[in-house]
Formats: structure tokens, C-alpha cells, sequence
């Protein structure tokens, strides 16, 4: 059915646009830049932003005595629009006014100062000086947890953290507290995150346009951590992060710079210089058994077996299951994160080898996750107080340190990782996207479980960036169900299906953030648009057809490492560094 089409000036232009584009809508589909602050519009998802709380896209309709928010008011027949009167002008400037009036003006050390959206808004209404002066808006000062940080005096209450918390993540984490100058987006009741259901995965620090969320920054302890002649300093990279890092210096979306970053990991002063991709393999190998194990049983007629398994490797979907669906905690994977199989066994296998006390060794992961740097805190993956990552940083923070360092990335040359703990297959690469790990696992399981070859090493099947997908992978007459999940919204629809009986899965492979880790909140920004995750995928793809091993269980440095350590997958050597059980958590 055609969509029906209403005709309007913008301008003096003539178009035409959908029933139910707003004004704003109409203005970028021909060009005409409307400044907004609240607004924003997920890409890719039906979310949109607009609860015209900022004012800042008003513009004049003529017939109508009051300026119109563009961004919630929609065109109708015959429309007549002006956006840049001078009346829309000063309007918008003292919108901008009255808001710097209620904000900190410490931009120099802002953490978001150069990224500012506020910032940028002062500059475009050539704002010198303050003619309003209010009061500082939050009573909440600041909070400072594993991932994030809260500063409520830059709160500006554009609502974008509420929107994607609730809407796109359905965590249920923010929403709106008080009421005038202390009004503010906080969990219930305003408690501090940490006695909240979040989920650290992020999404809300990178849609909010100014510097009340940000990530918890740990460059500074890195550097002084680089500088000590008493500590081996050793860097895992996720493989998300070489396929975006190079848009923080000018590349195009999903521009590969594998060999670039591990120059200037080394150039900034790290002794080895290791690859995530390495623990990814070894994450199929005791994530693919148990999988195994639990299929055995349930075609034995095991009744109890519990099924379907759900993978385990991103730590804001653990997160969220811990605290959304604390029945259903027999259901995923023990096996650890990749993040954390890799600090394990960099802190036993590899350190013991290189004979490197513990105490010694700093690991330190390169991650598209604000979750992460939360997973490294978790008491259960540390031993005597003394964690097996020690913390990590986001793509963002490594781009900022690399321009810190004043090191020119674009002329820098390739150079590979370290081994033994920096070879890995294709499998490992495509873990960054969504889809990637449950095409990782079935590559692995097809051959262990049926004895052959495969023919055909891609499964396109389980590609994409559909919310949720499923497919059915024939084992040699064993119809093995599978569904991917990306988005912790999808996620949810998943979980409630088999809270309720209504599994029809064997395994479900499930990312917080939309698109996987491509997308996290960690990443440089892209606002969920599509074609820059499809790009980044893509860009994943493409180095696991060039990678001359493209199966986990043939990686032989996984072989050595079982052979000369762990035994074999599910060992209990391998359970005691690689697994992990979770916990019923509530909300204080």
C-alpha cells in the first residue's frame, strides 16, 4: 500500500514527504540543517527522540502565532515554513543562553569538551558571554562507577539516556527525577547506578550530547602504569575496535587498521601486544563443548538438561540477565567472556611460561564496551584481590591516547600481533559483530560433532542486522535451531518466549548493544545509523576470508595450549580459569 504524500514549503522550496515527517524531517531531506539538541533518531530501529524539551529547532509556520518545535510537529497540506527568520534566530540563541545559564561552564576540562553538542551550539549562535545566570541544576554532584560516570550538573534533560534505556534496551534504568532546577534523569527514586538494574552497556553515554554520562576514564592510570620500570604492561584488542578505531582519524566506516593499531599500541609503550581474537578461539572451544554436552544429553532423553544455551560473552547481557531473568540463570553458558578467558590464562599459562610474578603483570584490554571495564571489577574473575584484567579502555580512549602521544596513526606502518596469545582464525574475528560468535561456534561444532569437512565455511544464515534471527543448521540429520539476538529489547522478547515454554531454540547467541559489539558504547560515536555498522561488519567479514585459518579448533596455538595446560576442553583445569557461574541480583 502506497504511503500517502503531503506537499509543503520549506524555505520557498516545494517538497513532498510521508504523512507523519515532521518539519524537521522535511528540512534534512533537502538539505536544510535545523539545529537540534534533544532530538535524536536511531537509525536503523523505529526509536526516535523527540520531546522538543530543548526548543533549539523551533522555526515560524506561518498561520500559527507561536514558533514550532520541528522535530514534534508534523507537515500538513500546504504547510508554509520558515527556518531562519530572525525571529527563529533569537529564539533559538536564548534558548542556548537560558541553558548555558544552568550549566558548569568548566568546558576546559570537560570530559566531552571538543564532542559537545551544547559546545557546538554556542559556537554556531556565536554566544561570548552569559546574560542569564542561574543555578546549578542537580543536588546529585557526581558518581563515579566501574563504566560510567554521572555528572547531573551538565544534565541538560534532552531525555536521550531515557529514551534509549527504556525504548531501545528496555533496561528500565533512567528516567525522570525531581521536579524544576532539581529536576534530573536518574535510576528510581535517584539512587546511584550501582543499586540499579543497568547494565553498563553504555548506550546511554553515547547518545548523550554533553558531558553528563561519560565513560570512567582510565588513560591516565595507564600511562603511569606504562611508565613503571616494575610492571610488564600487556594489551589484549578486541576485534570490533580495529574496524572503527580508524574513524577517529579520518578513515570511512569500516576502514580495517589492524596492522596500524598494533604499531601504535607499541609505540605507546606497551611491552606485548596481544589479540582478544586468541581468547575468542578458545571461548568456542569451552563454550562449543559445553554445547556438545548438553545436546548429548538432551538425545539421550535427559529431561533436565537446560536448554536452550545462551552464549555468555558480552558482560551487559549478563547483566541484564542477572537482574531481568534470575530464574533462567541454569540456561547460559558458564563459559567466560573472552576478555576474561585471556586475562586468565595471560595470568597463569603465559605469565608462569615467561616466568612474570603475577603481582607483576599488568593486563590491560583495548574494548568497544563500557561493560567491560565493569567485568574487570567483578570479584569473581580476580584471585586474592589481584584481577586477571586489570582494566580496560574503549576505542575512544585508545584514539584520544594515541593523538595524546602525538603519534601520526596514518602514516604508521603495519605490524602483527605477538604470539602466542595474538594467533587466531577467522572465527575470532567475526566475533565483533552480531551473529559473529554463533557463526564461530557452528563452524566448530559442525565439524566435531558430524566427523567432516565443511564445504562451505560462511553461514549466511545468521548474518545481518534483522533484531532477531533464527535458522535451523543440519548436523548430519540432527536439526540444530538457532536464534541470534542483538539489542537487549530483542533480547528481551527472546527470554520471555522461553520464561513461558515457548523455546523452539537449541542455542541463542545474544548482544547487548544494537548490531553487537560493532555498536558499543565505547565506539566512536555513529548514533546507531545502520550503514556505518553494516560498514564495520562488513570490514570483520572481510579479514576472516583473508585469514588463512578461519576455524577456532585449528588455531595451534589453542592446540598447544590444551595440549600443555588445560587438558581438554571442560576440564577442571579449564572450568577453574574459563567458567564462571552468575548471581540473582536485585535492586537495592
Amino acid at each position: 500500500m502506497t504511503k500517502k504524500h503531503i506537499t509543503l514549503q520549506v524555505d520557498h522550496h516545494s517538497i513532498s514527504v510521508p504523512e507523519g515527517s515532521t518539519i524537521l524531517d522535511a528540512a534534512h531531506a533537502i538539505g536544510i540543517d535545523v539545529p537540534t539538541l534533544c532530538h535524536f533518531n536511531l537509525k536503523g530501529t523505529c526509536v526516535r527522540n523527540s520531546p522538543a524539551s530543548c526548543r533549539v529547532c523551533v522555526v515560524e509556520v506561518e498561520g500559527r502565532r507561536n514558533l514550532a518545535p520541528a522535530c514534534a510537529t508534523p507537515c500538513t497540506e500546504g504547510m508554509v515554513v520558515h527556518t531562519s527568520t530572525l525571529r527563529v534566530q533569537r529564539a533559538r540563541q536564548m534558548v542556548v543562553e537560558l541553558i548555558l545559564s544552568d550549566h558548569p561552564n568548566d568546558c576546559l576540562t570537560c570530559p566531552k569538551s571538543g564532542n559537545c553538542e551544547l559546545q557546538n551550539l554556542a559556537v554556531r549562535f556565536n554566544i561570548r558571554e552569559f546574560p542569564f545566570l542561574g543555578s546549578e541544576q542537580s543536588p546529585r554532584k557526581r558518581e563515579i562507577t566501574s563504566s560510567i560516570v554521572r555528572n547531573m550538573d551538565k544534565c541538560i534533560y534532552c531525555r536521550r539516556c531515557e529514551s534509549v534505556c527504556n525504548d531501545v534496551q528496555t533496561v528500565g534504568a533512567l528516567g525522570a527525577v525531581g521536579r524544576g532546577f532539581n529536576t534530573t534523569i536518574a535510576p528510581a527514586f535517584d539512587k546511584p547506578m550501582a543499586q540499579s538494574e543497568c547494565t553498563y552497556c553504555g548506550q546511554c553515554v553515547a547518545v548523550c550530547p554533553v558531558g553528563a554520562l561519560t565513560e570512567h576514564d582510565h588513560t591516565n592510570r595507564l600511562l603511569e602504569d606504562l611508565e613503571n620500570p616494575d610492571k610488564v604492561v600487556i594489551v589484549q584488542t578486541a576485534p570490533a575496535v580495529r574496524v572503527a578505531l580508524g574513524e577517529a582519524f579520518g578513515y570511512p566506516a569500516g576502514s580495517s587498521v589492524t596492522g596500524k593499531m598494533v604499531y601504535a599500541l607499541r609505540e605507546l609503550g606497551f611491552d606485548y601486544v596481544f589479540d582478544t581474537d586468541f581468547a575468542a578461539d578458545l571461548t568456542i572451544m569451552e563454550e562449543g563443548a559445553e554445547v556438545l554436552q548438553r545436546l548429548t544429553r538432551l538425545l539421550d532423553g535427559d529431561t533436565q538438561v537446560s536448554m536452550p544455551i545462551l552464549t555468555s560473552c558480552c558482560p551487559a547481557w549478563v547483566n541484564f540477565f542477572e537482574y531481568q531473568f534470575p530464574d533462567l540463570l541454569d540456561i547460559p553458558s558458564t563459559a567466560r567472556s573472552p576478555q576474561q578467558m585471556f586475562g586468565a590464562i595471560a595470568k597463569s599459562y603465559w605469565a608462569e611460561t615467561m616466568c612474570i610474578p603475577r603481582e607483576k603483570l599488568v593486563v590491560v584490554s583495548i574494548m568497544p564496551c563500557l561493560a567491560k571495564k565493569y567485568e574487570c571489577d567483578r570479584p569473581e574473575f580476580k584471585v586474592k584481590g589481584n584481577p586477571d584484567v586489570d582494566y580496560s579502555i574503549s576505542t575512544r580512549e585508545l584514539a584520544a591516547l594515541i593523538k595524546r602521544a602525538n603519534i601520526g596513526f596514518k602514516v604508521l606502518p603495519d605490524s602483527e600481533f605477538d604470539n602466542p596469545l595474538g594467533e587466531s582464525s577467522g572465527a575470532g574475528v567475526i566475533f565483533g559483530t552480531t551473529g559473529g560468535v554463533m557463526e564461530a561456534a557452528l563452524r566448530s561444532l559442525y565439524e566435531i560433532y558430524t566427523g567432516e569437512t565443511l564445504g562451505r565455511i560462511e553461514f549466511d544464515e545468521v548474518r545481518g542486522m534483522k533484531g532477531v534471527r533464527r535458522t535451523t543448521v543440519n548436523l548430519k540429520g540432527f536439526e540444530l535451531k538457532v536464534g541470534i539476538a542483538h539489542g537487549l529489547g530483542n533480547a528481551r522478547h527472546l527470554l520471555e518466549d522461553i520464561r513461558s515454554g515457548k523455546n523452539e531454540y537449541h542455542a541463542i547467541e545474544i548482544m547487548a548493544c544494537p548490531g553487537g559489539c560493532i555498536g558499543g558504547g565505547g565506539q566512536p560515536q555513529h548514533h546507531g545509523d545502520v550503514d556505518v555498522l553494516l560498514a564495520r561488519a562488513k570490514a570483520l567479514y572481510d579479514e576472516d576470508m583473508e585469514k588463512p585459518i578461519r576455524k577456532s579448533h585449528d588455531n595451534p596455538y589453542i592446540k598447544l595450549l590444551y595440549e600443555n595446560f588445560l587438558g581438554r576442553p571442560l576440564s577442571e583445569k579449564a572450568h577453574q580459569l574459563l567458567h564462571t557461574h552468575y548471581f540473582k541480583k536485585t535492586v537495592n
